[in-house]
């Protein structure tokens, strides 16, 4: 069997992706890390860098949660109880005792019936929307949806799919009334915070429209959120986009384990019908293997700090080194976009910039995410910024000095 024909293929395409600044590259790989120490927080070491250390400015671990000792300790405590992975999926014989009390908290936590657990929020996303849309049902979508949307949508295949200008619900309403006595069931869909910027979906709003025209529908119109950045990372008590804008009427909740909780894998929490009826038909949890009982246990543990007073303490530390973060760019002169969460865009809006400056972020240490087209729009080009709560001060400090010193060269 040859593959000469076909590699001339990707390789062509590979050496496209490469032109127009898309080719992503090989990939840093950490070698070690080395836990907070006096006014420094955690640093990486990454192969090929010998004992350089890195701040880690690009991390979906809002909260830390991932090097903290008592989180550490419950994982190890479960592995060696219950072994280092499930050994089937959940309804043969893999679903454990952490599993089932996660799940339970988890309901709680987000004040519903019940909650199911997947292997990442992307399989729980895909995971659900399939079962949920039927032929006929009607998708609305915001724009900038996250790429877990965009191909769960392609796998449903609903009767139809309807976009709205990114957080425009003048158009959301329009979609709706547009799919009045064209399908059965409707359903909307929106990240509650948005990766790439940062800013979020006015849930409440949205609530409110689904409420207003619900009656409109033989299956109701249901609101699916996707909170994977909100989270533990946003909102007074950490329960994300839903608490921040005081939304009632959000039917389905998608989280992951894999960012503020510093684990692994996706959640989705709702009704118990819902839930039952998702525990029977939807794919990627019925025939993949569930997170282990250690990772479960080690989210038990995060969860448990997140909702007490020390996790208040920890959501207050991450908002004032994001809002010194903030302050320190806008002060240096440079666009950002700004909002409550620890997400900050400093926009360039020019891939070349985004290549140079991340360069020389690296080259000081730092490692941060320069974002493209067709990532992100064109013209907003940008690089990521992402605080967590074991930011110290000082590595606020040192990053913005870096900054300063690009700004100045150039």
């Amino acid at each position: 069997m040859g593959l000469t024909n076909i590699e001339k293929v990707l390789s062509q395409t590979l050496t496209e992706l490469e032109n127009e600044g898309r080719l992503k590259g090989k990939e840093y790989i950490i070698t070690k890390v080395k836990k907070a120490q006096g006014e420094k927080g955690s640093r990486y070491f990454l192969k090929g860098k010998g004992d350089q250390e890195f701040i880690r400015m690009n991390s979906n671990s809002y909260l830390g949660m991932s090097l903290r000792e008592e989180i550490i300790e419950a994982e190890e405590r479960a592995t060696k109880e219950y072994g280092v992975g499930p050994g089937a999926v959940r309804f043969i014989s893999g679903t454990f005792q952490p599993h089932r009390e996660l799940e339970k908290k988890l309901a709680k936590f987000h004040h519903r019936d019940d909650a199911m657990l997947f292997s990442s929020a992307y399989s729980t996303v895909v995971g659900i929307l399939t079962p949920l849309i039927t032929s006929d049902t009607i998708v609305i979508s915001d724009e900038l949806n996250h790429n877990c949307i965009i191909n769960a949508l392609r796998l449903a295949r609903p009767k139809d799919k309807k976009i709205y200008s990114h957080l425009n619900m003048n158009e959301l309403e329009d979609r709706i009334t547009d799919s009045i006595d064209k399908a059965k069931r409707l359903l909307i869909i929106t990240d509650g915070i948005f990766s790439m910027r940062g800013d979020y979906a006015p849930l409440d709003i949205i609530s409110h429209l689904s409420q207003k025209y619900d009656q409109k529908f033989p299956e109701n119109i249901l609101v699916i959120a996707d909170d994977s950045h909100g989270i533990g990372a946003y909102g007074k008590t950490g329960r994300g986009t839903e608490e921040y804008t005081k939304a009632k009427g959000v039917d389905i909740l998608v989280g992951t384990l894999g960012k503020a909780f510093g684990v692994n894998g996706g959640y989705v929490t709702s009704t118990q019908t819902i839930i039952t009826y998702l525990r029977e038909t939807a794919p990627m949890y019925i025939y993949s293997n569930p997170i282990s009982p250690a990772e479960a246990s080690a989210a038990l543990k995060s969860l448990e700090i997140l909702d007490s007073e020390k996790g208040k303490e920890i959501l207050l530390h991450l908002y004032q080194m994001t809002k010194k973060f903030e302050k320190g760019l806008l002060d240096l002169g440079y666009e950002i976009m700004e909002s409550d969460h620890p997400i900050v865009p400093l926009m360039l809006r020019d891939t070349k910039k985004n290549t140079e400056l991340v360069k020389h972020l690296i080259k000081n240490g730092i490692l941060a995410t320069g974002l493209n087209y067709p990532v992100v729009p064109k013209g907003d080009e940008e690089i990521r910024f992402q605080i967590n709560a074991d930011h110290t001060p000082y590595d606020i400090e040192y990053t913005l000095s870096v900054l300063k010193d690009y700004k100045q060269k150039n």
